[in-house]
């Protein structure tokens, strides 16, 4: 009993280098989940792959939480500096995105759970946005730290309405409009700020190059959330779908030499839910859109996903085994 107290001594600092960014790996695997659901229900293929992955999410999460809760207990000095980070500050909104995209998973088998859950997030995204720009206002930023992640806190809003039409909550259609609007007003200045820097300031360290991927997912998670909120797939959802496909294709060709220039870090999961997030737009508009091409690119986009993500978490757990997870860490 003793070594067991111990061990959550807060004299001893455990854990207290595992970055909260690694929740970012239960956001591609959910979104991953979501998107086998779709290509379920689009092309008929095992609905059990769907489930398997988003087994996978549940476990995800409760392991980096539990680890998470460790760090905070055992090392809040370093939560607490991890808080204040201009840049790393940002990812604390992956613990409420995926709070806010777990429920979708969730729900066919703990309905009153998935509601909390989303209840959870979605009064945490908005305070976590609200004072993240209110932090942005009321200290001078520096053009350096203008980083992907920037995207994360505000234009995270834009997760708070999809779960919506399955979890059986009282009609939110005020809500909805106001995470969307925000979301995506907030998603334009901020893309425009964070290109000007990769554009004019020297390039990002190899650390943070993964978190380039995360500039799609203002696009494809708005024309999801727009399709969920207008009910329909109109003219600008339409352009958000291809703008999804443009940026993706370019921020593609700026990665594909990651795996061979810098050494695997737990960083790399930022690429996991935009390409995620990529494949479920491209399943939705395919629906809506059905034709060779559409249904190609969503296939391609699925694939291309699935096998990042496999690659992504079949590295980790080799790191956790031989015991690298402080390395992988930093």
């Amino acid at each position: 009993m003793s070594e067991s107290l111990a061990l959550v001594a807060p004299g001893k600092p455990l854990l207290n280098y595992l970055p909260v960014g690694l929740f970012g790996s239960v956001m591609g695997l959910t979104g991953l989940s979501v998107a086998w659901r779709l290509a379920s229900a689009r092309y008929g293929v095992p609905e059990g792959i769907a489930l398997g992955i988003g087994g996978l999410a549940m476990i995800a999460f409760v392991l980096v939480l539990a680890g998470y809760s460790i760090k905070l207990v055992t090392a809040f000095s370093a939560v607490r500096t991890e808080f204040r980070h201009p840049i790393a500050g940002n990812l604390f909104g992956t613990v409420l995105i995926s709070l806010l995209l777990l429920p979708i998973v969730l729900e066919p088998f703990a309905h009153r759970f998935a509601q909390i859950l989303w209840a959870t997030g979605a009064a945490g995204m908005m305070l976590f946005a609200w004072l993240i720009v209110s932090r942005w206002m009321s200290d001078r930023q520096q053009i350096a730290h203008a980083t992907p992640a920037w995207i994360i806190p505000v234009v995270g809003l834009l997760d708070v309405p999809l779960a919506l039409p399955t979890l059986g909550l009282p009609p939110m259609s005020g809500l909805m409009v106001l995470t969307l609007a925000v979301g995506l007003f907030f998603a334009v200045p901020l893309f425009t700020l964070i290109f000007s820097r990769l554009v004019f300031e020297p390039p990002l360290p190899d650390a943070l190059k993964p978190s380039l991927l995360i500039l799609v997912a203002p696009f494809a998670v708005g024309y999801s959330t727009y399709s969920v909120t207008a009910g329909q797939t109109d003219l600008f959802a339409e352009s958000l779908y291809m703008l999804t496909l443009f940026v993706l294709a370019v921020l593609l060709g700026q990665l594909r030499t990651l795996p061979l220039c810098c050494p695997f870090r737990i960083s790399w999961w930022a690429v996991s839910f935009p390409l995620s997030a990529s494949s479920i737009a491209a399943l939705r508009f395919a629906a809506v859109r059905p034709g060779f091409f559409t249904d190609a690119i969503a296939v391609a986009l699925l694939a291309l996903a699935t096998l990042v993500i496999a690659a992504l978490l079949g590295r980790t757990l080799l790191g956790v085994g031989r015991g690298e997870l402080r390395t992988l860490s930093t």
